[in-house]
This record gives structure tokens, sequence and C-alpha cells, in this order.
């Protein structure tokens, strides 16, 4: 895992730094510089522009400057305070951002640079690095070198697309305390249990609430994901479909997959039957809206004994009572919502998360007593105790239908694997992602995305089952 610290945690950590001042000035300049050098494929001759502000971060593009002219680099420094968007930098092969930090508040407008690569220090200045919200007008970074952790700026919102390719580099400081990371691959096979060889399907069986007269899919979707992920057993309950003769016509959900018919008024009566055959339960999808529904996804959410994945449907059902529904609960719970449905979840106000995305889902994570999963181009999964894992592997290939319904049947597998709840959730997403950027750039379907999970966990974990 990659540490994730917010500019003030950052300030936090430079301040108890062992090292003085000038020291970690010279590490980062140092780096920067390198950067430079690579992006530019030598120093001598090469014409550079260093836009630097009054702070830290104007200090690391000074003495970066002074090393790339030691090197034999034409080298001019701005100062920021004296530019905007209509300031001419003539021509140069390479413009340094080290106008302001991850601290800066207020607007800030970068002189248009034409063609000319950016290379921004620690951030593009006028991104907060709190929310990734960009002010005024940055600078398009072709890269960006940050210091000893990341700043959640460069992974949410503008910010990450501003940043672009991000070198995370060591200047000796502490971050061993980091609450907050961004996945790696090397991550997954540690969190996802590897099958014995003793396995059987029970060992892994799921039971999935999903699915109504004209939402078939997403019980579809959920279940073949599952599958795909992991469970070894997928029993499917849905809201029926009668045909006139009054016989199911309700769409098979795939031949693996066993329909198992209940009313949903009985649903958590069966469940409390059989619930010590499952290792996990999922909730939710396309189940509708009915007040028969509702109360049986409130019931069931109010069950102990399994790890239960709540989407879709089963969000809207719980709306503001999810609080006092699901602290009451010993196991474990994941929410995965999208903004939508966070803001029936977080109360009558009906607001979605803040601009502090972070801290918004840490607060419905302590709230809820649940590991809470909010979507997005950077998804954040909170746990109740405040620690916060981050996926960035997707990208705007899964903004199509049904894609969250097949990121609640890998989530649900993981759990029905026997991973904790956070890192089930976070792998699922990270997976999902990447599954996701294995199709097409143009035309992917969810179904697409479950075919392709079997390659990403090769990808991920090797040969491993």
């Amino acid at each position: 895992m990659i540490p994730v610290l917010t500019p003030a945690q950052m300030a936090e950590v430079d301040r108890n730094a062992p090292e003085s001042l000038e020291v970690l000035v010279d590490r980062a300049a140092t780096k920067v510089a390198i950067a430079a050098i690579d992006m530019l494929g030598g120093a001598y001759g090469r014409r550079v522009v260093v836009v630097a502000g009054p702070g830290n971060n104007g200090a690391d593009g000074r003495v970066a400057a002074q090393k790339l002219a030691r090197r034999g680099a034409r080298v001019r420094v701005l100062d920021a305070l004296e530019v905007d968007s209509t300031t001419n930098l003539d021509r140069v092969d390479l413009v340094i951002d080290a106008a302001f930090g991850t601290g800066f508040r207020g607007e800030f407008s970068f002189p248009d640079v034409g063609d000319t690569p950016v290379l921004a220090v620690d951030i593009p200045s006028g991104v907060s690095g709190l929310t990734g919200r960009a002010s005024g007008t940055p600078a398009r970074a072709i890269s960006t070198v940050t210091f000893a952790a990341l700043k959640p700026g460069l992974l949410l919102g503008e910010g990450a697309d501003l940043s672009g390719d991000v070198r995370l580099v060591d200047i000796g400081l502490d971050v061993s305390g980091a609450r907050m990371h961004l996945v790696e691959d090397s991550d997954i096979e540690s969190w996802i249990p590897q099958r014995p060889r003793h396995a059987h399907k029970w060992r892994s069986a799921l039971w999935v609430f999903a699915g109504s007269p004209g939402m078939a899919g997403a019980a579809w979707l959920t279940c073949a994901a599952a599958l795909r992920a992991g469970a070894g057993y997928v029993r499917h309950s849905s809201i029926e479909a009668l045909d006139t003769h009054g016989n199911s016509s309700y769409p098979t959900t795939g031949v693996e997959t066993v329909f198992h018919p209940v009313e949903a008024s009985q649903w958590a009566a069966a469940l409390s039957q059989e619930a010590h055959r499952f290792a996990a339960v999922a909730l939710g999808p396309g189940v509708g809206r009915h007040p028969e529904t509702i109360a049986a996804v409130r019931e069931i959410a109010s069950m102990d004994g399994f790890p239960l994945v709540i989407d879709g449907d089963g969000l809207s059902a719980l709306g503001e009572l999810a609080a006092p529904v699901l602290t009451e609960r010993n196991a474990p719970t994941v929410l995965t919502p999208h903004e939508a449905e966070f803001a029936r979840l977080a109360g009558p106000a009906g607001d979605g998360p803040s601009e502090d995305r972070i801290d918004a889902t840490v607060a419905l994570a302590a709230q809820t007593n649940s590991v809470v999963l909010l979507k997005g181009p950077t998804t954040i999964v909170a746990s109740p105790d405040g620690s916060v894992l981050l996926a960035n592997s997707g990208d705007a290939r899964l903004a199509t239908a049904g894609t969250g319904d097949v990121l609640t049947g890998i989530i649900a597998a993981h759990l029905a694997r026997g991973a904790r709840a956070d890192v089930a959730a976070a792998a699922g997403a990270f997976v999902h992602g990447r599954a996701a950027g294995l199709g097409p750039a143009t035309g992917l379907i969810a179904r697409d995305v479950i075919d392709r999970l079997p390659l990403a966990y090769t990808e991920i974990l090797g040969d491993r089952p």
C-alpha cells in the first residue's frame, strides 16, 4: 500500500522531521532536478523556466534550478507572485511549476505554456491538496514529483487529471503513521484468502437477494460476478414475476446459480433458518422499492451472524435508518453507495458527500458502524475506525449501467472467501477496475467486466486459486 496524507498531516510530518528544512529542501530539489533531466533527456543546453512561489514549494524549485544550471541547463526563475495567464515564457523545453504546494488556498492562474511540457512540484499549483479541486487555471502537468506520501488532491477531482504521471519520491520523512493508503497489486494477494486444497463449494457459499420484475439484469450481474470472483455456491432469491397462470416467469440468473423462490416477506425467516450454511449475503441490487421489500431489506440488515454487503435499492430502503439499524449488527457490513445513495444514508438533510469526499465517507462509516465504499473515479473505502483505502484502477469505461451490480458480486464473493470487510471492498474495487481496463475503450458493458474477471485475477494473483 502507498501512504496517503492530507496537507495538514504532511505538515505535521515535516514539523517532526529530525533534519533541518534546508536539508529537506535540498533532497526534494535533487529529486525534482532528476525528474526534469529524465523528461528532457539530459540537461546541457536545455532551456528551462521555473515558476517559484514564496513558500517551501518555491524553495524546492529554486534549488532545483541551481542544480540544473550546474548541469548545463539554461534556467530562468520567475516569481509566482508576478506571473499570470498572460505571462510570456518564450520558447523553452520544460516549465517547472513550483509556485504553490498542497496547502495553497485561493486562486492561481499559471502562465499559458502552449505545448511546452510541465513538471509540477508536489501538486499542480492551484489544485487543492485535500480535495483535488482546481481554482483559477492550473497548468496541466505531464508529470508531478511528490514527496514522502501521496496527497488526496493527486487522486481526486480535477487534480487526478492535472497531475499527469505522479512520481512519489523518498526524502527521508517518516510517514509510517498514515491511516490512508492507495491499493497496489501486491496488496490483493494477502487480502484474498487462498482456497485450501480441501475446499468445497459450501466453504464460500453466498446468498444473493436481488432483482425484481424489470430488473432481472441486476440480479444476473451480481450472481455471475460473484461466481467469477470465487464464490463456490450462489443461491439467488428475488421478487418474482408471475405469468397469467401464477407460475414464475423470472429469467434465470445463469445455470451455475441456484434460484430459490421466497416471497420478500419471508426473506428474513428463510435466511435465519439457513444462515449458518452461507459465508456471506448480498442484498439490494434491483429489488425495487415496494413497501414489503423495504421492510424485508431492513429486517435482514438488522440480523447478525453473517457478513453482509448492501447496494442499490437496498441502500435506498435503509435510507436515514441505516445508522440505527446497522449499528446493532456485530457482523461485518459493507455499504456501496454512489452519491445519491450516500445522500439518503447520511440523514434527513439529504446531502451527498461534501467536497472533502474522504472525510464525509469516514464520517458515514463511523455513523453506521459499517465499511462504506463511495464509488467514483478514485473509490474511497472507509472503516468505522477511520482508516481509509483508495482504489484508482478503474476509468470511464465503468460509467455504464450495471457495473455497480458487478462490484457488489465481487465484494460479496471476497467476503464469502473469508476476507476482512474493508479489504474485501477495496480489493473488489481494485479488481473491478482492472477487469474493465482489460476491455475495449469504447463499447464495454457490465457483462464484459465479468468475462474479464478471471484474467484480472490471474494478472494480480498469478496461478494461485
